[in-house]
Parts: C-alpha cells; structure tokens; sequence
C-alpha cells in the first residue's frame, strides 16, 4: 500500500480562516478564540487530552479516532510549532505541548532556520528547510511504511496542496466567522479539480469536508 500524506481534523471557520490574525506565545490563535473551532473535537470520548470518563461517541469521536489511525511521521510549519520568527533565540522553549507532546512519532518542523533536533517523551522534533516533497521523502522514511499526517498551519497545507502531494483531508468547518486571519480557501469549491469532496454534517454544529485524491 502507497504511503499517504493525510491532514486530518484541521478546523477551519465558516469564511475559510484557520486561525486568527496576531498570532503571540499567550494567544496562539491570534484574535481568534480556538474554542468555537475545537469544541466538536475536544468534546469527544477519544479527544487526546481528555482526562475524565465520558465524552460523545459517534460521527465525531470515529474522526477524532482516525487522526491518530496508520500515522507514522508528523509535517508541521513554523507556525505551528510556536510563535517565534527569524533565527532561533531561545532553545529552551519546545513548542506548545509541554512534556508529553501529542504526536508520538518523528515530527518534521519546516523553518528557514537551523535547529537541532530534540526529543520530548516519544516525540522527536526535526527542523527542515526543505521543499514540500523533500520534506515528504524524509517523513515517509522516518514513518517506517506507515502514512504521514500534515498538521498545518494554513500555509503549510496550501504548500503542500499547491504542490499536488496531498492524498486525503479532513476539515472540520465550524459554525462561525473569524473575518480575519490564515485563510485556507476562499472557496472548497476551488480543491474540486482535483479532490473528490464528502460533507458530512454533524450534530455537533460542524461539517466534516471529507477529500480524496481524483
């Protein structure tokens, strides 16, 4: 079986922003509040960082599943990783996910910059300047045969779409207007030409935009 390039669960609003405008350590949104975008995800028995018993099963929970489902490499941009621009200033800051990162494979960060690679738990953080397909070629070694998930932000995942390496997406499109900010799309129409489409809307407000490669 062919080694795919998957984003999975990544929230976008109503009018296509994945995240707000003024990204900063303390708002990593930007003047965007996460809450309307994740709740769906966060609300579900399989949410990572659930630490009491319950939460909603169903269309929602199946999706929260299949993020982590055959992953074996994580791509990620800059922004993604944290806030900082420029050359690296400060190495004792790594990312927003504190001792346990929720990734659990190698983990490929794409920046400008130089970095050496550190390990939190079972997570390895690499940092590429790399094009999108380079940085794909040394995610699918480091996944061992299994598939690698692009994990954002919005530019990353226009990149890669731009460059024709996405296999599948997942975007949850919650029920709300952020106006400003990343936009993925003006319009998913757009991805058409190239993506077979499935919305599925749930009963959690959202509406699973579900592609696959034509």
């Amino acid at each position: 079986m062919p080694q795919l390039l998957r984003v999975q669960c990544f929230n976008v609003s109503r009018d296509g922003f994945g995240t707000g405008e003024g990204q900063s350590l303390e708002r990593p949104f930007g003047h965007a509040d996460p809450n309307p975008l994740f709740s769906w995800r966060a609300a579900t028995a399989s949410f990572v960082y659930r630490t009491e018993p319950g939460g909603t099963r169903g269309l929602d929970d199946y999706l929260t599943r299949d993020a982590e489902c055959n992953i074996g490499a994580e791509i990620m941009g800059r922004n993604k990783f944290g806030p900082q621009r420029g050359p690296w200033e400060n190495h004792d800051w790594q990312g927003w996910w504190g001792d346990n990162p929720p990734f659990h494979t190698p983990v490929f960060v794409l920046t400008h910059h130089e970095r050496p690679s550190f390990t939190l738990a079972d997570t390895t953080f690499h940092f590429l300047d790399a094009s999108p397909a380079e940085a794909l070629d040394r995610a699918r070694q480091a996944a061992d045969g299994r598939d690698v998930r692009l994990g954002g932000g919005v530019a990353t995942i226009r990149e890669f779409i731009e460059a024709d390496l996405v296999d599948t997406m997942h975007i949850a499109v919650a029920p709300v207007d952020l106006h400003r900010g990343e936009r993925l799309w003006d319009s998913h129409t757009n991805l058409l030409d190239r993506f077979h489409l499935e919305a599925v809307p749930s009963a959690s407000g959202v509406t699973h935009l579900l592609f696959w490669r034509r």
